[in-house]
């Protein structure tokens, strides 16, 4: 066995070519160094690889195996030709890369690896604790492991980014967050750092980031009844009051009502619907300090801890959500708790575990854990500001496309038109109104009821679907539908899939039925398989594409193909993919599914820019024409507010398109079970109108929800505040047209974002860190979201070393304070920057309506200021060619000059010549927002640079 030991050894040191300098066990690469190191246990690193891959970037790997797993990425897209400079060199038993921006270590003998900036500053040092990096894991036939690495980092620094979660988060310090593909919560493995570096953690399964313990079950507390009885907490059953049972009383100390399988475990005989649960009694900890609470639920819950609500929210009984929540408990004491829960409907779910306080030690790190892995790699990417983050991100996984300019209107979706006559209908009528759209959305179920998966309309509802189509285009709007990679057993469609060997069979096997009509079982195919990925795109292509459709709706993409069955069902029933086993890839399914859309269309029609909506994300997914939304929401202010840090965190993560349900998807009772009563209406019409001023500052503009029907018309008649408030921000929109999309061409050119933490643009200001509920949008405009009913002002925070005018009466006020703003029914808070230019265009119907042959240019003073206009052609990939064109735009404070300047580059049908009248606002000189009003300065433009002095 020695023998057999010794003579591995000696192949792989001679593959790997080792030199024997004072440190014997490593190999300078060409583009980095490969450490080989003593594996004292299995779950050891055998080697540890880092790789300069730019001047900011480095990848580091490992792997307990004798050689690195070939498997590509999924995420990375990174062009390994490219040449950076970079030395070496050996110190004692450190080995250290230096580039332009970085020096990184990793230790010949440990294999712990350290980030520094290029003076020697800390960012970044790997510390696993003692513990195993991999773990051993069966899966099926396959061997793999479970990965875990720690690091250490500063007691101040803040987290973001890892894609969209939806527990009200900003700051992920001190949590545990689970990048587990689920509806309404999209999984993208890019974490960012308040020190301005990121960590791309290149796996495709489920992880864990944080605190990455495993939550406990209540039953690991002491609990109490309510009577001070040991042994659980007192769980009360109460039977709807009409059918007149006595409650089922019994004690508790679990409550784990989280999945579908789970629905068996409530007490015999006992029936949801109308019912009310509580679980009342006492904890007792053997730690003190902040205990931290994870509670996934649907229905009404509220939860209190020493009669302290933490807790108060609805979720549809058919979608969970989660929630987290801390509590501080002392060891030894016993603290009052209590839940109650009205599960709202047949088939519903709840469940809460908990952490104790983090340990001393452990305050100051954060761990990624993965299920599986043949390696361990990751990236880091550091930048000298949260831009430049973003920008090596993109580096590393592709550009996120210019969208079509169309995309950046206004949209209009329900769920769902259920003939082309109401689609039809409601484009007339956004027309007939003069109400701002450029894109309306066929969602689900309009093909026949047993056809999922066809493709193909049901002729009964949609008998014409070309004229329809064409209709659409008449009215000059574009049409989105809706696809899903599911099949009915049995359809035509399945047939194709499945004698090629391209569908998971599990739930055909298992027989599960969907919701609906009778129920039809179905399954979705496999996208890892590039040739289901081909079939698929042929599928839509034949059956939509060549109508006419102008982009897609790829819903259930996380897959869901079973909602709410336990996650190791949902693995099951995506096994095996055609990359292996579905614990291995399961978060990366989307990515795979949409790259093949976009590829398909980008094969089949160069000229037409690809544009996808996907109810999940990964990293790399913005290089696919896609953009995300938040999934099936529920309609109510604790749910809108919890939109805004879940796209201010999305946004982070280095995807710049992102969008909500306006309104909700899901309503309460209340609000759609008959004629709603006053008082909910108008609290309907409230809500709409605050989740639409929010909406128009989100990268994409769109409405959607079930019934009640979310168009303006039909939310509130014309005379109506609420109607008044919500076309008042369409108009407002379009107006903002060339600001807007300038901002979409700088996401392409110079991977930039367009809703903005207060983080990326006032990282210095240290009161911004965990602000959630307020952003830029692009460079210039706070906004300030409201998110709770009846509210007339809103407390908001101005972040310091500026100033800001209010937009809409353009009075200045110095930064760096909280204050109480105005916040009445029809407008929302909105601040500019001081040292800003914002460009407003015409009023507009339609993105193309007509060229902004006048551009009204507001010009905030205090500081100097700059602005890009950005066009192009609007719809196709000829920018990618280098067909667009900018104009630079620059105000110098000390001499009062505004400076539009020369035109860059030209695109057919650019317009030659334009007129810009300039406003000059200034502190103590308030000017308010009017589009035609008198101008302070006016240029006539025809491509060179022209100078005003403003007064």
């Amino acid at each position: 066995m020695k023998l057999r030991n010794t003579l591995c050894f000696a192949l792989v040191a001679t593959l790997f070519s080792f030199k024997e300098p004072a440190v014997k066990n490593y190999q300078k690469l060409a583009d980095g160094v490969l450490v080989k190191l003593d594996q004292k246990s299995s779950g050891d690193p055998q080697y540890v690889q880092l790789r300069v891959v730019a001047d900011n970037i480095v990848q580091v790997q490992a792997t307990p195996e004798a050689k690195f797993s070939p498997e590509p990425s999924l995420m990375v897209l990174e062009n390994k030709n490219v040449k950076t400079d970079w030395q070496f060199q050996e110190k004692g038993k450190t080995l250290v890369l230096n580039t332009k921006d970085l020096r990184v270590e990793v230790g010949a003998e440990t294999g712990a690896v350290s980030f520094f900036d290029k003076n020697g500053k800390v960012l970044l040092q790997e510390s696993n604790q003692g513990q195993q990096a991999f773990a051993p894991v069966k899966l099926d036939n396959e061997q793999s492991y479970r990965l875990k690495k720690a690091f250490s980092v500063d007691k101040d620094e803040a987290f973001y980014g890892l894609g969209q979660h939806q527990t009200g988060l900003m700051n992920y310090r001190g949590w545990q967050i689970d990048l587990t593909q689920y509806n309404s919560v999209a999984v993208v493995p890019f974490l960012v750092s308040s020190k301005n570096y990121g960590i791309l953690w290149d796996n495709n399964s489920i992880t864990k980031f944080g605190d990455v313990r495993p939550y406990q079950q209540l039953s690991k507390l002491k609990l109490y009844g309510k009577d001070q009885k040991a042994g659980g907490l007192t769980a009360t059953y109460a039977f709807d009051k009409k059918t007149g049972k006595a409650p089922i009383v019994r004690q508790e100390s679990e409550i784990t009502y989280e999945f579908l399988e789970d629905q068996k475990k409530y007490p015999a005989g006992y029936s949801l619907e109308g019912g009310l649960m509580t679980w009342e009694g006492f904890i007792e900890s053997d730690a003190t300090g902040d205990h931290r609470f994870e509670m996934p639920s649907s229905g009404y819950v509220k939860v209190w801890v020493d009669n302290k609500l933490l807790l108060d929210r609805w979720r549809e009984a058919w979608n969970p959500g989660m929630s987290v929540f801390k509590a501080p408990l002392q060891k030894g004491k016993k603290h009052a708790f209590k839940i109650e829960w009205n599960p709202d409907g047949n088939v519903s779910y709840l469940a809460l575990r908990y952490l104790t306080p983090q340990s001393a030690e452990d305050l100051n790190k954060i761990a990624f854990s993965s299920e599986a892995g043949n390696k361990m790699a990751y990236y880091f990417v550091y930048g000298k500001n949260l831009d430049e983050v973003v920008s090596g991100y993109r580096d590393l996984t592709g550009k996120a496309q210019v969208m079509p300019k169309w995309a950046m209107g206004f949209w209009q979706s329900r769920e769902r038109y259920k003939t082309q006559q109401e689609l039809l209908d409601v484009v007339k009528e956004f027309r007939k109104r003069k109400i701002g759209l450029d894109n309306i959305v066929q969602d689900w179920s309009y093909w026949k009821e047993d056809q999922w998966g066809s493709q193909e309309f049901d002729k009964t509802r949609f008998p014409d679907p070309q004229g329809m189509i064409n209709e659409v285009h008449a009215n000059n709007a574009k049409i989105m539908i809706s696809t899903w990679p599911k099949f009915y057993e049995g359809i035509e469609a399945y047939k194709q899939f499945d004698q090629k060997g391209l569908l998971y069979k599990a739930s055909i096997n298992e027989q599960i039925r969907d919701w609906i009509g009778k129920g039809y079982v179905s399954t979705f195919y496999d996208a890892f398989n590039p040739e289901g990925r081909r079939m698929f795109w042929n599928l839509i292509n034949e059956k939509l594409y060549k109508m006419g459709i102008d982009a897609w709706w790829q819903d259930a993409s996380e897959p869901d193909i079973l909602s709410n069955s336990s996650i190791e069902h949902r693995k099951a029933l995506m096994n095996p993919t055609y990359l292996g086993s579905a614990e291995k890839y399961f978060n990366a399914y989307v990515l795979q599914h949409n790259k093949g859309i976009y590829e398909g269309q980008r094969g089949t029609n160069p000229n037409d820019r690809v544009f996808i909506l996907t109810r999940s994300a990964f990293g790399g997914l913005q290089h696919y024409g896609a953009a995300t939304w938040s999934g099936d929401i529920a309609a109510t202010f604790e749910e809108m507010g919890r939109q805004i840090p879940a796209g201010l965190n999305f946004s982070l993560s280095g995807l710049p398109y992102w969008t909500t349900d306006i309104g909700g998807f899901f309503v309460e009772n209340k609000y759609d079970r008959g004629p709603m009563t006053p008082q909910a209406q108008e609290e309907w019409r409230e809500l709409n109108t605050r989740w639409y001023q929010y909406g128009t500052f989100t990268p994409l503009y769109r409405s959607h929800g079930q019934f009640p029907f979310r168009e303006v018309y039909n939310i509130a008649p014309d005379d109506h505040k609420a109607y008044q408030s919500i076309v008042y921000y369409n108009k407002l929109r379009y107006r903002l047209m060339p600001y807007i999309y300038s901002l979409t061409g700088q996401v392409y050119h110079k991977n930039g974002t367009i809703m903005r933490p207060l983080v990326m643009d006032f990282g210095t200001d240290k009161n911004v860190l965990n602000i959630n509920d307020q952003f830029m949008f692009g460079p210039s405009l706070l906004v300030n979201p409201v998110h709770e009913a009846k509210a007339t002002s809103r407390k908001l925070y101005l972040p310091a070393n500026t100033g800001w005018y209010s937009l809409y009466d353009g009075t200045y006020q110095k930064g760096g304070q909280q204050i109480t703003a105005a916040a009445p029914y029809e407008r929302l808070p909105l601040y500019v920057k001081e040292g800003s230019i914002l460009p407003f265009g015409p009023e507009l119907q339609y993105t193309t309506e007509k060229p902004a042959e006048t551009i009204t240019l507001y010009v905030y003073g205090g500081k100097d200021a700059s602005f890009e206009l950005y066009e192009d052609e609007n719809t196709n990939y000829n920018y990618e060619k280098g067909k667009f064109a900018t104009i630079p735009i620059t105000y110098n404070e000390a001499s009062k000059t505004l400076t539009v300047g020369k035109r860059q580059g030209e695109f057919n049908g650019m317009l030659q010549k334009r007129t810009f009248n300039v406003v000059f606002v200034q502190p103590g000189k308030a000017k308010a927002l009017a589009f035609d009003g008198k101008a302070d300065a006016t240029i006539a433009y025809a491509g060179n640079a022209t100078s005003v002095k403003l007064k």
